[in-house]
């Protein structure tokens, strides 16, 4: 019996519970390989948070080395270029191709627009989120530094991650001394902020803001980031010192390279069972992924909702079953951290904003990302089994 090669392209949240269910129920006959460009992956839902000193940087990543290992797996750290489908194989640009029998693709997305003016020493994209901290910090302390009075940082994107990042991103400053102020403004297109939340819950986010002096230029899309300030789509040129790029999420470079059907904004187009309309051996999922009958927003809580339907479907592909099929949900529970120990919740018709929030969402995040931080865990359980 040939073994087959299971291949996971990108360890985000979807292709990270393969690796999770491969370590107790590994598919007979197979192989497990992972590939990353990173030695770690971040977890989106606390990265503001992190931003904002609630949590360490390590309590947000999970050590993919680990996570291979303790299930068998191999990692290869590499830049993924192409697919030969013909031949079943992976190219590299710093690797020798490997083949596959099973592809599944997790690279995430990155933020909309960031790569017309990457060029500009203001730019911060907010993603890759591996090194998206290190790279602001190291701007900051230039910037702050530098002034004397007050710096001014643009978040551009009007999305709840852009929200998130400003409230954090406040406190941060609140706790460090820089020897000058730093002054928030969001600049979102739209003409309020965290689309996708109910007109209640957005009244709610929109007097935080106020109240915390963060300015929200709405209805501002912003065409140029240069040297030393940005232009939007009205001509006016606003003096920053910092970009934080948070808009809504557009395909990574490197599904350009894979050569599959793609939907309008370069995203794997794929089946309600998540695989490739190019080739059922390729599955998409999280962010990388669009079903084309049935498209949802960019958002995490749909990555994670189709982990037991990616790993139920990829043992019934190779065992020739039939494959489950995954429908979105219309509405789901919604955390949005506004930095102070507190959480605007939104579920239904329901909104609050309390302290209590902030420890649901805390608990919430520290469970799913506990599942996969094997170094912790393996810890955890020598230290129980010491006492």
């Amino acid at each position: 019996m040939n073994t087959k090669n299971v291949v996971l392209l990108g360890i985000g949240h979807t292709n990270a519970h393969v690796v999770k269910q491969w370590a107790s129920d590994p598919i007979p006959g197979c192989t497990l390989t992972c590939i990353s460009k990173f030695p770690t992956a971040t977890y989106s839902g606390m990265l503001p948070g992190t931003l904002g000193w609630q949590f360490s940087d390590d309590e947000m990543r999970i050590d993919l080395a680990a996570l291979a290992a303790n299930a068998g797996a191999s990692l290869i750290l590499a830049d993924t270029n192409g697919l030969d489908l013909e031949s079943g194989m992976i190219r590299f640009s710093d690797h020798e191709p490997i083949p596959f029998d099973v592809l599944s693709i997790g690279v995430g997305s990155m933020p909309a627009g960031w790569r017309e003016h990457a060029d500009s020493p203001l730019l911060v994209p907010i993603k890759p989120m591996q090194n998206f901290l290190q790279r602001l910090n190291t701007h900051l302390e230039s910037v702050t530094r530098q002034k004397r009075e007050h710096a001014k940082v643009a978040i551009v994107g009007g999305g709840v991650a852009s929200v998130e990042i400003a409230f954090c991103l406040q406190q941060q400053c609140g706790k460090r001394d820089f020897q000058c102020e730093l002054e928030i403004e969001i600049f979102t297109s739209s003409q309020r902020v965290a689309e996708g939340m109910k007109p209640r819950s957005v009244d709610r986010i929109e007097r935080l803001l106020r109240k915390r002096g963060i300015t929200v230029r709405s209805g501002m899309r912003v065409t140029d980031v240069g040297e030393s300030d940005l232009t939007t789509a009205d001509g006016t040129r606003h003096a920053v010192d910092c970009v934080i790029w948070a808009t809504g999420a557009a395909a990574p470079p490197v599904l350009e390279h894979l050569g599959l059907q793609s939907d309008e904004r370069g995203f794997v187009a794929t089946r309600d069972t998540l695989q490739s309309l190019s080739d059922p051996r390729i599955f998409a999922v999280g962010d990388s992924g669009t079903i084309i009958e049935s498209p949802s927003p960019k958002a995490g809580v749909y990555a994670v909702r189709q982990c037991p339907i990616l790993w139920g479907n990829l043992r019934a592909f190779l065992s020739n079953a039939s494959l489950q099929r995954f429908t979105p949900q219309k509405d789901f529970l919604k955390l949005l951290n506004t930095g102070d120990g507190k959480a605007l919740l939104e579920y239904g018709p329901l909104t609050f904003h309390a302290g209590w929030c902030w420890h649901l969402k805390t608990w919430i995040d520290k469970r799913f990302i506990g599942e996969f931080q094997i170094n912790e865990a393996l810890n955890n359980a020598e230290q129980r089994a010491e006492s």
